[in-house]
């Protein structure tokens, strides 16, 4: 009986993980606007990963040390939130008075009619086709792999250091998978409803969660692909670039999950590379680092 519910906890959790945190989305925008509603839906969602990480891991020694945990809270505060609430206000600020109205809605760009959550998985399979090719990107082109190599440095993985990002790079996603919608005046409920998602499912993608998802992995860019991305390994960190779904890395021969292995060591193949969190915005600059 133990063995089968421990069964199901690795298999259920992240299903399970995301209806929970949608059901708390359509009880919370019942009472506040639906941009907070996600926020919070998001941070109840971090709260179920880290009870996961910690009473599941994949593997204990990826617990997070105090040095770990205040870097990537940088990341988190400076990049995640502040960043990205600075980008979308002033995306906002520049298309906002025709994204509210019906003249910016021209018909033929945007299934504006169609129900919310159609539109918010359009939204996620758009998005992540643009993500996906700009992700190779910036593992193909030298400068775009010293920005993106401050993303590859942990040696371990937990939920936290999803915001690892230098904020070139974030400013650069931000334009493919944010900005695009917002110029088309997609409505601000789409908009949450994908957040949710994208926020959750990006957790669980860079978490110490122990998981089992069977044939989702052919659908999403969960944490048992993802794994095998941060890889030390460049042979093997270049496969699974998708953002929230891995249809585009099977469609592109870009998939990777060897079934007889677990990966092994993590991070980038660069010994005097810097962890912490001042350095590393600096870091893609400083030539006397070599990223060959």
């Amino acid at each position: 009986m133990k063995q089968l519910a421990y069964r199901a906890l690795l298999v259920g959790s992240y299903p399970l993980t995301i209806v929970a945190c949608y059901a708390v989305y359509s009880l919370l925008t019942q009472t506040m606007p639906v941009a907070y509603a996600a926020y919070v839906s998001a941070v109840f969602g971090g709260a179920l990963v880290t009870l996961h990480e910690w009473l599941l891991p994949y593997r204990r020694f990826w617990h997070p040390t105090l040095t770990d945990l205040a870097n990537d809270s940088a990341y988190m505060v400076f990049g995640q939130v502040a960043l990205e609430r600075l980008l979308v206000l002033s995306a906002f600020v520049v298309v906002a008075s025709f994204a509210a109205s019906s003249q910016w809605r021209v018909p033929g760009l945007w299934p504006y009619d169609f129900p919310v959550w159609v539109q918010a998985v359009m939204i996620l399979v758009l998005g992540d086709f643009l993500r996906y090719w700009m992700h190779r990107g910036f593992h193909r082109f030298g400068w775009m792999w010293r920005l993106h190599a401050v993303h590859h440095s942990p040696q371990r993985l937990y939920w936290l250091n999803v915001g690892r990002f230098h904020p070139f790079e974030q400013s650069l996603q931000f334009g493919v998978d944010a900005l695009p919608f917002i110029v088309l005046g997609i409505s601000p409920e789409v908009l949450s409803v994908y957040f949710v998602f994208y926020a959750i499912n990006g957790f669980y993608q860079h978490s110490n969660c122990d998981v089992r998802l069977g044939w989702l992995n052919w659908v999403v860019a969960g944490p048992e692909l993802h794994r095998w991305h941060h890889s030390i390994n460049l042979d093997e960190a270049n496969h699974n670039f998708g953002n929230n779904l891995i249809i585009w890395d099977g469609l592109f021969g870009t998939r990777y999950f060897p079934r007889d292995r677990d990966v092994s060591v993590l991070g980038i193949p660069v010994p005097n590379y810097p962890m912490n969190f001042l350095r590393q915005m600096v870091a893609p600059f400083d030539r006397r680092i070599s990223m060959d």
